[in-house]
């Protein structure tokens, strides 16, 4: 009974403690002076910004190869020829993180100027658009696999990307800029040199250009929220951005500022499609030439992105007319200057309370991550800790079988997927795996994904059973068989029952592994209501720039795994002391009597 007692009231403890960290989030609202700016959230002509004064010398800007003369009117379009995964529905692949060009706002959809520019493009086409939401480092791998029909991210053109996917005109055109802290030495691309610490988001233009051009080595980073918390925190010295990412993110009192920026004529941005799909290519140049002569596309330009068009530069084919965008030169003239450069930069205290707990986005981020992030989370880790135990538990005896050819797959197997990464495994199944089944799975990764990690953890279930079993004393063995079992009988009713009974705690340990892996079947790509617990964190990250719902998200882990992580310390204490049991009353009197009482 003590233990059980134990158990409840660490279980009491755990409660108690998420019921206090719950109630700070409520109380400390009350603290924030304003609460924070939605950035995936059009933010309107009050935010217009000129052409940068800033801007590196114009003869880099270079020549347009790609664009098009012309294109096919809207009405001549047959979109049943488009080759789409799904007739009547252009599948997208985009990402949750890069406001205000791409991102999924506060009601868990998947928008931004770059996501709603090609919604109004699949209107004039009579298409419906479906987003999932992925990685950029494996976006274009996805587009060229046929994953997805379009990569819509914000997605700057290059010589090497055209060699794997192609493109659509130019909707974008891609400034992007060099940002400091305030009094740093580089004042332009020219100052950074083999000692400078850079950052740039992996395999983006960005980290093309500081590789390619500037020829140097950066620090890469998986998203612009994280490159820029490295910026603020002084770990590097630089970040090479987008330039509405690098404008968005900067608020008063960090302490950044945008040293140059810079673009190119030639790589403008587009949306990525299937090198050998032409005929959606050309069918999205006709769209994006139609919602810019209707005026659609300077709504949308104005409302999400509103600064001035660098000289010589127009969307659309080259007969599309120049979209009527407002004056934002003027407009931004009108507003004065900005007062990011003068706020009072704020302490290191106060930038790590402002960055990780702010407790107005606590409380925010609690009900997605309840309602969408848990149970998906749990869904995703009991199915693949089911499958994989059953597989575990065949490649055991495979392991321990007097047969080589049984023995030598399971060795195999197990190496192979103990020594991959995870998130290559996760890829090579939902990637590779995906066409073929696609008939079953309606091209959508999520149970590809569940049994990508059932793989994984096969491989190291299979181990845990094997070490229980072989742990057992030959005599076990040698007596089932002195009985009468055969091997296979003795094996199944004596020798495994205890093994795996030895080996609980551990197989309990692989289930909290597989709640925490479940966060990287984000790679694949997936809908707006199959994000788990990460990646809702993450998508409100993106939406206030701020790491508190990332925080948020850990705290949702540790409800989960915490109360597992005493569960297995019960069971180990348990298997180990074994169960007390009341002693028989004749005997307890006999001893009493003995003792003279």
């Amino acid at each position: 009974m003590a233990g059980v007692r134990a158990v409840r009231t660490r279980a009491r403890i755990a409660a108690l403690l998420l019921l206090v960290g719950v109630a700070a989030t409520g109380c400390g609202g009350g603290d924030s002076e304003t609460a924070p700016r939605d950035l995936c959230s059009p933010p309107g002509q009050s935010a217009a910004s000129a052409a940068p004064n800033n801007l590196a010398s114009s003869e880099t800007a270079g020549t347009d190869r790609y664009t098009t003369q012309t294109t096919a009117p809207i009405e001549s379009i047959d979109t049943s020829k488009l080759g789409l995964l799904t007739p009547g529905t252009l599948s997208v692949g985009t990402l949750s993180d890069a406001p205000p060009s791409i991102c999924v706002n506060g009601q868990g959809s998947f928008t931004g100027f770059d996501n709603e520019l090609l919604k109004a493009i699949a209107a004039k086409l009579g298409l419906r658009v479906e987003f999932s939401g992925t990685e950029f480092a494996g976006l274009l791998a996805q587009v060229s696999g046929k994953r997805f029909d379009v990569g819509s991210s914000n997605i700057t053109t290059t010589d090497a990307r055209r060699e794997l996917v192609g493109f659509t005109n130019g909707y974008d055109f891609g400034y992007f800029s060099l940002v400091v802290p305030q009094g740093s030495a580089i004042k332009g691309f020219g100052d950074l040199n083999a000692g400078t610490r850079i950052a740039v988001v992996q395999g983006t233009v960005q980290d093309e250009f500081v590789v390619n051009q500037l020829r140097l080595d950066p620090v890469k980073f998986p998203d612009y929220n994280t490159a820029y918390a490295n910026l603020k925190s002084g770990q590097v010295d630089a970040w090479v951005a987008p330039s509405a990412q690098a404008e968005g993110a900067i608020k008063p009192g960090d302490g950044i500022v945008v040293s140059e920026n810079t673009f190119s004529l030639d790589n403008f941005v587009g949306y990525a499609v299937a090198k050998n799909n032409q005929p959606l290519i050309d069918a999205l140049n006709s769209g994006l030439d139609a919602v810019i002569a209707d005026g659609t596309y300077a709504s949308l330009y104005a409302d999400w992105v509103p600064r001035e068009l660098p000289p010589g530069w127009k969307p659309g084919s080259k007969a599309a007319p120049a979209p009527q965008l407002p004056d934002f030169a003027a407009i931004a003239a009108e507003q004065g200057p900005g007062e990011t450069e003068q706020a009072t930069q704020k302490s290191t205290i106060e930038q790590l309370k402002d960055t990780f707990f702010d407790w107005s986005l606590y409380r925010k981020a609690f009900p997605d991550l309840i309602k969408t992030g848990l149970p998906n989370t749990l869904i995703l880790a009991v199915v693949s800790g089911v499958l994989g135990t059953v597989l575990g538990m065949i490649l055991a005896v495979m392991g321990i079988s007097r047969t080589r050819w049984l023995r030598w797959p399971a060795r195999v197997y197990t190496d192979i997927f103990r020594g991959l990464p995870a998130v290559v495994i996760i890829l090579l199944i939902g990637l590779g795996i995906g066409p073929v089944t696609r008939g079953i799975t309606g091209g959508n990764p999520y149970w590809l994904g569940a049994v990508a990690l059932a793989l994984l953890a096969a491989a190291y279930i299979g181990e845990i059973f094997r070490s229980g079993i072989q742990s057992v004393e030959p005599g076990q063995l040698e007596a089932a068989r002195a009985i009468g079992f055969g091997y296979r009988q003795a094996m199944t009713l004596v020798v495994i029952p205890q093994g795996v009974r030895r080996v609980l705690p551990a197989l309990m340990n692989q289930f909290i592994a597989l709640i925490k892996d479940s966060s990287l079947i984000y790679f694949l790509g997936l809908l707006a209501s199959q994000r788990e617990l990460f990646a809702v964190g993450r998508d409100l990250n993106a939406q206030t720039g701020n790491l508190s719902p990332l925080v948020a998200a850990g705290l949702m882990y540790l409800v989960l795994t915490i109360p597992l992580t005493h569960l297995v310390n019960y069971i180990d204490g348990r298997m180990r002391t074994g169960k007390p049991t009341p002693a028989d009353p004749i005997e307890q009197a006999v001893i009493t009597e003995g003792r003279g009482a």
